[in-house]
Order: C-alpha cells, then sequence, then structure tokens
C-alpha cells in the first residue's frame, strides 16, 4: 500500500515538472518569437550604395552666352543659350548604370535649376524660360543620360540674375556660401526602374568628409550620412510616395545655414 501511495506521489510530481518544462518550453519558444520579430523590423529595408563605373568627363565643361547680362529688365520669357565643351548634348551615356538606373532616351542633357525647384531637362544648348519678376538663382549643369550629374569644377554654371525693374531677393542668399542643390530622384518611376533609384545632388563651395561637412539623407524617415560628394543608388524601396529629406550639415550635425541647405522632395514608385 505504501509503495502504491509513492507511486502516486512519483507520478504527480512527475506530471507537475513535465508541465511546467512544457509551459517553459512554450514560453522559451514565444520569446524567441518576438525576438525574432523585433530583430526583422529593426534590420534596414532600404540601403544606400555609392554608384560607380560612370565616365568622368573630367575636361567637360558648360558655360552661358546669354543672357549675358545677370540684369534681366524684361519679365516674362528669357532666351538662354549654353556653350558645351567635351561633351555630346543628346548622346547616350555608355556603360552598364545606363541599364541600371532610369535613362532618357532623348541622352544627355542640362539641368537647369532655379531656387532649388525641380529641375527641368534641356538636350539643346538654347531655350526659352519664363521669369517672373524677383531674384533667381540659377544653377545648371551638365548630365548624363541616366541623370547623374557631371561633377567637376567646370561642369556647372551658378548664377544670380535679377528680373524686373524692381527685383527683390526673397532668398538672400549669397552664392559663395556652402550650399546643396537636390537634383535626383525625381518624378514617378516604373517596373524595373523602381529597383535602384538614382540620388545625386550638387554641392557648393564646399567639400565633403568625414570629419568636416556631410549630407544628412532621410529617406522614408531611415538617415544616411554621406561623406563624399558621389552618386548614390537608393535599394529596397516600397510602392507609392517615398519621401526624401536632405541637409547640409556640420561636422556636429548641425544645419549649415543657407535657404536650400535643407530640401524635401517626394517621388512615387508603381508596379
Amino acid at each position: 500500500m505504501k509503495t502504491f501511495k509513492n507511486t502516486i506521489y512519483l507520478a504527480l510530481v512527475v506530471g507537475i515538472v513535465g508541465c511546467k518544462d512544457q509551459k517553459k518550453n512554450k514560453t522559451t519558444e514565444t520569446e524567441t518569437q518576438v525576438q525574432e520579430v523585433m530583430d526583422t523590423s529593426k534590420a534596414p529595408s532600404i540601403t544606400l550604395e555609392k554608384l560607380e563605373g560612370s565616365p568622368a568627363y573630367l575636361d567637360a565643361a558648360l558655360g552661358m552666352k546669354q543672357p549675358a547680362s545677370a540684369d534681366i529688365k524684361g519679365v516674362g520669357e528669357t532666351s538662354f543659350s549654353f556653350t558645351v565643351e567635351n561633351y555630346e548634348l543628346g548622346a547616350q551615356t555608355t556603360g552598364d548604370n545606363a541599364e541600371v538606373l532610369a535613362n532618357s532616351g532623348k541622352g544627355q542633357h542640362i539641368h537647369f535649376i532655379l531656387n532649388n525647384q525641380p529641375y527641368s531637362a534641356h538636350y539643346e544648348p538654347d531655350f526659352k524660360k519664363e521669369l517672373p519678376e524677383g531674384v533667381h538663382h540659377l544653377v545648371a549643369f551638365l548630365s548624363r543620360s541616366y541623370h547623374e550629374s557631371v561633377k567637376n569644377p567646370n561642369s556647372v554654371v551658378v548664377k544670380k540674375l535679377t528680373v524686373g525693374n524692381n527685383p527683390k531677393d526673397a532668398v538672400g542668399l549669397e552664392m559663395s556660401a556652402p550650399t546643396l542643390i537636390y537634383s535626383r530622384p525625381k518624378g514617378t518611376y516604373s517596373g524595373k526602374d523602381t529597383d535602384n533609384l538614382l540620388l545625386d545632388f550638387f554641392v557648393l563651395n564646399t567639400t565633403l568628409s568625414e570629419e568636416g561637412n556631410k549630407v544628412r539623407a532621410t529617406i522614408n524617415g531611415q538617415e544616411f550620412m554621406i561623406t563624399e560628394w558621389a552618386p548614390q543608388i537608393i535599394k529596397g524601396l516600397p510602392m507609392g510616395e517615398v519621401s526624401i529629406d536632405l541637409a547640409l550639415v556640420d561636422d556636429e550635425g548641425d544645419l549649415i545655414p543657407g535657404p536650400f541647405n535643407k530640401v524635401s522632395r517626394t517621388v512615387t514608385l508603381t508596379e
């Protein structure tokens, strides 16, 4: 009888311990699953990597013939005429990047930017633009067919244009100050063009480095610090609207004063 009671007691103990072990195992398994979810949520879905392999065009040059004066009396349509040396507008840029990035079938061109607003692309050196009265800060530079800017001291034109009889500079920008000019991405991307988006910009009157000034890029809330003036490829973007914020910052991460040094844009990705 005593042996029978001992057997029942032992069975109860084993059962309780077994239940506790099962509960502990389930708890551990649940904790592991939660940890895996947390780890997955922390993994970056968007990546930024330097674009390489483009023709350098180190001797390409852009100049402006018209308007001959930065003081333009007439308001409205203004004629622009540029000189282009050692660079062919309308030609397709050679290399693999034309297959990787959104590429213009019209070829190489000029990015024409007023007051750091979205650029207009020009495939001929002569064209007309509507200029309202006021002071306008012009930055124009040579662009490859897939919209990567040519970055050399002679590939860009920077002008402060005064238009009308009583122009007022609402921006108050000194053209010799460190300045960030946004270029790409822009507009709507579809199909395979959504896989790789070019992030490109122009910096004036400064350099970028690990220890000095930098460009902080925030893409859909995810932050990247760019320490070299070089084009980047954005990968892993979701379909729909994408927000892109660029800021020119100093070595402490503080915004460098300037009306164009913080810019926000949105682009759209579709299937």
